[in-house]
């Protein structure tokens, strides 16, 4: 059974950072590429960033510059690095196992959300 296991949000000023981390198990992550996505309330999950096998990046404009999405196969973890956030940042935060090792194909995995709050 894969897990996919975030943690790190919580509530923080406009301006300020967290880290998000996603823990996996099994032998999915390795091989997989990975991402993180967002939902706000009353809008739609969208992508935030996605790391592939071999560590390509790939990033929403909306956060281009400010997040930074890495991987540390030996953890078998991957973390998204939020910096400058902003009121609109604020959503639950959702880590992702693609299917392949690019991100291109489906999902086969999701974490169970953490949220992330900025205060203006």
């Amino acid at each position: 059974q894969v897990q996919l296991v975030e943690s790190g949000g919580g509530l923080v000023q406009a301006g300020g950072s967290l880290r998000l981390s996603c823990a996996a198990s099994g032998s999915i992550f390795s091989n997989n590429a990975m991402g993180w996505y967002r939902q706000a309330p009353g809008k739609q999950r969208e992508l935030v960033a996605a790391i592939s096998k071999g560590g390509s990046t790939n990033y929403a404009d909306s956060v281009k510059g400010r997040f930074t999405i890495s991987r540390d196969n030996a953890k078998n973890t991957v973390y998204l690095q939020m910096n400058s956030l902003k009121p609109e940042d604020t959503a639950v935060y959702y880590c992702a196992a693609y299917r392949g090792s690019i991100w291109y194909g489906g999902i086969d995995y999701w974490g169970q959300g953490t949220q992330v709050t900025v205060s203006s």
